[in-house]
């Protein structure tokens, strides 16, 4: 979504979260059965790749081979640095992706005329580029899964 005000333009992102190979999200229902409306908690589940370890050989399957070298792996992993426990935490993915944006705009050519900052926001991350043409742009990435 975008809309356009005086002098700012705002763009807002849904960037949606692909879980790791050997691993699945899963939403977890309410009390009664529902889905949740909003904040809900993703679980993050191992998934069985045994299959794929067999036909290609390039990955040992998480589930099935609980030894200490995949474990010490698995424990510093992405996934360790985005959950908290077993599940997605929106505040660790927000301050990861934060320092990735900033390096990949220093690497593009309309960092030398705009100047990127990076907006507070806990559960998401929000940037605002300002130029010569004094318009400002502020985007928002909001993360999200799909079912």
């Amino acid at each position: 979504a975008w809309s356009v005000h005086e002098n700012s333009i705002a763009y807002c992102l849904l960037v949606f979260l692909r879980p790791p190979p050997g691993h699945s999200f899963s939403l977890e229902l309410d009390t009664t059965g529902q889905l949740p409306a909003r904040h809900s908690s993703i679980r993050v589940e191992l998934e069985c790749t045994c299959w794929r370890e067999q036909l290609l050989g390039d990955t040992l399957c998480f589930l099935h081979h609980p030894d200490d070298k995949l474990l010490r792996d698995r424990s510093s992993s992405l996934l360790h640095t985005l959950c908290t426990r077993s599940y997605l935490d929106v505040e660790k993915i927000a301050c990861w992706v934060r320092p990735l944006v900033r390096s990949a705009w220093l690497l593009l050519p309309q960092s030398h005329h705009c100047q990127l900052t990076v907006l507070p926001s806990s559960r998401s991350c929000r940037f605002q580029l300002t130029g010569t043409s004094k318009v400002n742009i502020c985007t928002e990435m909001i993360f999200a899964v799909q079912q």
